[in-house]
């Protein structure tokens, strides 16, 4: 078990549960002053009049230095065009609102005081970005491929600028230290005969050209050694006054010079600074400057980029309210010179923290790599205790005992990895390495994923399955090198992961290092197809292929065989199996590797498909296959000057699977007054095929369809339209990439819900009925809260349906035991929403109904109705229900029919 310690046995505990007060202000405090001694006390000033404040509590308070600052993007709220060089955060709260505000004032004024900025968030969501930056504090190793030596120390409150100081006077050192190391590199670069600079195709040898050449590289030469000799000298005597060394100093250091000062203090204070870019970069350019140059250039840049990449720093965040430093070094696992530098660094830590009074330790322990800074009496006492306890060491074997160490740890390293992709036959893997190389094991991702399900499994995260996936590409690897030829296991573990994806993108957004794991399994799904050993589903590739067709007859037969006795034959199942007793309520066994046939086929009967499906599609009713004809519908009665021209792309769902909802869009446009253009035949976006890692064929349908809207926005040009509607998540997600301002200029993409709401169009509160909303995973919404904009198109609060509704495109047909876990979740939320609305667990007569704007997560959610007897429908055909009366289809396929649709000939 990987513990920082030793694992004990919980015979009683007790756990005292403290109300959050009602009242809470998140203050964001940004220091600008260069004087550590300055900024740094504001944490102990801050802290010592909340803790001496008995209206107020401090809940929180956290610090970030100014690499970390820099490492989170953090973006300042202050105007000033500038970095902090320090940032702390607070939660002050009370139940008194007065009292919170007295308090938010008075922390404001003390921060002013020691030169910062202070900004004040009082709403959900205003504080929720406010703490945004601190959540992403594991970027700082983004650099380094997320291996990074993590000393976590106590220090007294009152000794924190004093550490704080410690810690940049080590920086400076090393940050010097490299520049030295530049210098050498860049001094051996012109010691060569530089063979570069003849390879210019119109260079010519000569003795003048050659003397040149040797002048100004002399020039370098004596330049580059008084620059060093400058660095070396500050280095050695940064405690000796300045006064002895005035002549190494610019003007402006020698103008910032206190009484007392010493050179290390200009260098904190940033009066003195040790620039590359200013004494060496632009100097060395200003030399080589020209064509002629530019190879000699470029080296010394590549020489800089290789330096710098093993340089040493040091990086802080605190847990401030306590005194809990996170120490953190970040370093490259295959450069042994720069992990034998950090160990020294980490030594300097470890002497800095206890002569001040602090800690070797705090939350993260002692475990492997700080046992060796554990006193002897200390580790020898634990381990008579540990003798007495647990004879046979059964907890943690070797951990915190005598002779314990870092021969036993092992941290898998992509840098590793990356270094030996060179190796690699096939670039795929590399550029498979190069989307997971950054993961920084924080586990951000897992909270928001839909296939961690900590009730079955623990190993598909987007981290573990990160994890996974390096593992699987070292064994590629090693099988290339070696010869073995690739074992069919690796391709098998590979499926596994990428099946326990249904590339939602939700772990983007709280990743800092902006890994999307969704398309990492897109990349993986593709690897797998292309080398020919994806896993075939047959029902899965029927799906597909019922999605790739565009002739109407195949269609016709297809949704014959697939949507009318497929989903006939599927419920059928059902009914038996639950006769049988075989579909159990219990939580879904775990799903590491492939199923069993039997625990496939329950699980895919498990819920059963819609019932009422609709017997043709959108365009089949209104008689509109031709794939040569482009179909204009205008609205009825609403003819005038200002009348919107948009262009609908409805996607598969709103047209091949739920035609309701396609002919709800079109009947609503109508209503908004729009004129209303429809592409010719039935299309697809692409995305059903990027996601399955088919991405040859998406390419050719996105190719194929922007090359077809090109024709009609030609064909059309008096009508100028201005927005492209949809009414599908993942349709908008593809179209974004259509470049459609390219297409039809100046428009916009949109969901029919927003543009409805755009228009006024909206219910005034339905009766008998309450809601909750399906918020899908590829949310069509983009430009406000769907929540918000849901309960006011149907004029009245509606109820967030939170989780996956496990349907996700074929992945409920392709892996139906992974959906089943999905689905168990998503029901206990359903029942959540229900029981929120009428105390019952179950829907009564129709009182709750769930809503959606996804045509896939309808048919997803339509599979809760047997189990909870709630019933979904798509909003806007909702709104069409409500607005225009029973029989509005009819109406509307007969009106637009008689009335005369316009049909363009493309």
């Amino acid at each position: 078990i990987q513990k920082e310690g030793c694992d004990g046995l919980i015979t009683s505990a007790k756990f005292i549960l403290h109300r959050m007060p009602e009242k809470v202000r998140t203050v964001c405090m940004e220091f600008y002053g260069t004087d550590l001694h300055e900024a740094v006390p504001a944490i102990v000033e801050i802290k010592d009049y909340l803790d001496g404040n008995p209206n107020v509590m401090l809940s929180g308070l956290e610090h970030l230095d100014e690499r970390y600052v820099k490492a989170v993007k953090y973006t300042p709220k202050s105007a000033r065009r500038a970095l902090p060089k320090m940032v702390l955060i607070a939660d002050i709260v009370s139940d008194d609102e007065q009292h919170v505000v007295d308090a938010t004032s008075e922390v404001l004024r003390l921060a002013k005081a020691r030169q910062a900025e202070g900004f004040i968030a009082i709403s959900p969501e205003a504080r929720r970005q406010f703490w945004l930056d601190r959540a992403r504090t594991a970027a700082i190793a983004a650099h380094t491929n997320a291996f990074k030596i993590n000393e976590d120390v106590v220090i007294p409150l009152h000794n924190l600028a004093a550490y704080s100081e410690g810690i940049e006077r080590i920086n400076i050192r090393l940050s010097i230290s490299n520049k030295l190391k530049l210098i050498e590199q860049i001094l051996e670069i012109l010691q060569g005969d530089m063979p570069e600079l003849r390879s210019l195709p119109d260079y010519e040898a000569s003795e003048e050209n050659d003397a040149l050449l040797e002048d100004k590289i002399s020039t370098a030469r004596d330049y580059l050694h008084s620059v060093k000799t400058r660095w070396q000298t500050i280095i050695e005597n940064v405690d000796a006054p300045v006064e002895r060394f005035k002549d190494l100093l610019d003007q402006p250091a020698s103008e910032a010079i206190k009484e007392g000062d010493k050179l290390i203090n200009l260098l904190l204070r940033r009066d003195l600074r040790i620039s590359y870019h200013k004494e060496i970069r632009q100097p060395l350019n200003d030399m080589f400057t020209g064509r002629g140059m530019t190879p000699l250039c470029d080296k010394i840049t590549n020489a800089h980029q290789k330096v710098l990449s093993s340089r040493l720093f040091i990086a802080l965040h605190m847990h401030a309210g306590d005194g809990n430093v996170h120490t953190n070094i970040p370093v490259n696992s295959n450069d042994y010179k720069m992990m034998h530098e950090a160990e020294g660094v980490v030594d300097e830590v470890m002497v800095l923290a206890l002569g001040l009074d602090g800690v070797i330790s705090g939350e993260h322990g002692i475990g492997l790599t700080k046992m060796q800074y554990q006193d002897e009496n200390t580790t020898q006492a634990f381990a008579e205790y540990k003798q007495q306890v647990d004879p046979k060491g059964h907890f943690n074997r070797g951990k915190l005992m005598p002779g314990s160490g870092l021969q036993d740890a092992y941290t898998p390293s992509l840098r590793l990895v990356e270094r030996e992709a060179l190796l690699l036959e096939h670039n795929a893997l590399g550029e498979l390495n190069d989307d997971i190389k950054d993961c920084l094991r924080c586990g951000k991702c897992k909270p928001v994923c839909n296939t961690h399900n900590p009730r079955s499994n623990l190993l598909y995260s987007p981290r573990n399955k990160i994890l996974a996936t390096g593992l699987m590409i070292e064994a590629f690897m090693y099988e290339e090198q070696t010869q073995r030829g690739i074992s069919l296991r690796h391709f098998a573990e590979m499926n596994d992961v990428a099946d326990h994806c249904t590339v939602c993108h939700k772990c983007f957004n709280p990743c800092p290092v902006n890994i999307d794991f969704g398309d990492v399994t897109v990349r993986m799904r593709n690897i797998l197809r292309n080398r020919g050993k994806k896993k075939f589903n047959p029902i899965t590739w029927a799906s597909m292929t019922f999605l790739n067709v565009k002739d109407p007859r195949t269609i016709k037969l297809m949704r014959l065989g697939l949507i009318r006795f497929g989903y006939k034959g599927q419920r059928l199942g059902h009914s038996l199996f639950k006769k049988l007793g075989w579909l159990k309520g219990e939580q879904p066994a775990i799903t590491t590797g492939k199923p069993t046939i039997q625990e496939y086929v329950v699980q895919f009967v498990k819920n059963p498909l819609p019932k009422d499906v609709p017997a043709r599609t959108t365009r089949a009713m209104l008689g509109l296959e031709d794939n040569k004809i482009v179909p204009i519908f205008h609205p009825s009665n609403k003819e005038t000057d200002n009348n919107d021209a948009v262009f609908y792309f409805p996607g598969c769902g709103s047209e091949r699977l739920f035609s309701e909802v396609g002919i709800a869009t079109l009947a609503m446009l109508s209503e908004a007054g729009a004129t209303t253009v429809l592409p010719p035949g039935y299309l697809c976006c692409g995305y059903p095929q990027n996601a399955s890692g088919d991405t040859d064929k998406g390419t050719q349908i996105s190719t194929e369809n922007r090359v077809l809207f090109h024709r009609i926005a030609n064909a059309l040009q008096y009508l100028e339209i201005k927005t492209v509607i949809v009414s599908c998540g993942t349709c908008l997600d593809q179209l974004l990439k259509y470049e459609f301002e390219k297409i039809f200029p100046g428009c916009r993409l949109l969901d029919i819900h927003e543009y409805l709401l755009e228009k006024d169009i909206k219910l005034e509160g339905a009766t008998g009925v309450q809601y909750l909303y399906h918020d899908p995973c590829h949310s069509p919404i983009k430009t406000m809260s769907p929540i918000k904009m849901t309960s006011d198109l149907m004029g009245s609060e509606l109820l967030l349906s939170d989780r996956c509704c496990g349907e996700a495109g074929t992945f409920a047909v392709s892996r139906p035991d992974i959906s089943s876990q999905l689905r168990f979740r998503k029901e206990e939320e359903i029942r959540k929403g229900i029981n929120a609305h009428t105390g019952e667990d179950n829907v009564i007569n129709g009182n709750v109904k769930m809503l959606t704007n996804c045509p896939a997560c309808q048919q997803g959610l339509s599979r809760y109705a047997d189990s909870t007897g709630i019933d979904t429908d798509y909003i806007v055909v909702e709104m069409a229900n409500e607005l225009l009366g029973d029989g509005w289809q009819d109406r509307f396929v007969e009106q637009s029919t008689q009335d005369g649709i316009e049909k363009v000939l493309l």
